[in-house]
């Protein structure tokens, strides 16, 4: 028998804010820019889920670390100018949120720098405030589970208790690994044949989810 589900834990990027869209056409731009052409699919394969340093680690090892450096400032500046000209919270989000009545919290491979911005711009950060942890306190980022375990201690809640709500195969991979149960939103640049797999509900309308925990 499965443990109810007494927490949720919400990556940031694309299933709070709507943002991976953005990343990816940054990318796909600064690729063209700095020598690395990368389709857009190429991006989410590589990019989408990872934390800073396993991005920088792939650019380094193609492009070098001077180039690296420029690729990362020009996206964080790029899209944090992109976010200040309006970003919405992703759909059917704030519904969502209004049905659930489960703890939440927030755990995500972006910086908290990072998210105290999205999460401000859409006003879910007043919140989350207080539950949101970053890749940046951990060893390893996804697909490791070092994120979502810690996410789970901190909240005072066993792994097996816990659901997690991702949209990236790094993000569902590290849910998995940890023994969470996952959800996989698909209403994003992530197709859905890379969230599917065992102990993972993949679902592409952020109003379902709800219902969907109420099963699990």
């Amino acid at each position: 028998m499965m443990k109810p589900i007494e927490l949720v834990i919400f990556d940031c990027d694309g299933v709070l804010v709507d943002t991976e869209r953005l990343a990816v056409r940054l990318q796909v731009v600064l690729g063209a820019e700095l020598g690395w052409p990368l389709t857009a699919d190429e991006v989410v394969e590589r990019f989408i889920g990872r934390s800073k340093e396993s991005i920088v680690d792939q650019l380094t090892e193609r492009l070098g670390t001077e180039t690296a450096g420029l690729w990362w400032s020009r996206l964080m500046q790029r899209h944090r100018d992109a976010v200040d000209l309006g970003i919405d919270p992703v759909d059917g989000l704030p519904e969502a949120l209004a049905a659930l009545t489960l703890p939440t919290c927030v755990a995500s491979s972006g910086s908290h720098e990072k998210m105290r911005h999205t999460l401000g711009r859409t006003g879910l950060y007043d919140f989350f405030a207080g539950r949101i942890y970053s890749a940046s306190e951990v060893p390893r980022g996804k697909p490791a589970p070092d994120l979502f375990l810690y996410a789970a201690r901190r909240m005072g809640v066993d792994p097996a208790a816990c659901a997690v709500v991702e949209d990236s195969g790094p993000g569902v991979a590290a849910a998995r690994a940890a023994g969470m149960r996952a959800f996989g939103y698909a209403g994003g640049p992530t197709p859905a044949a890379r969230l599917e797999g065992p102990d993972t509900i993949v679902f592409d309308d952020m109003r379902q989810l709800p219902d969907l925990l109420a099963v699990r």
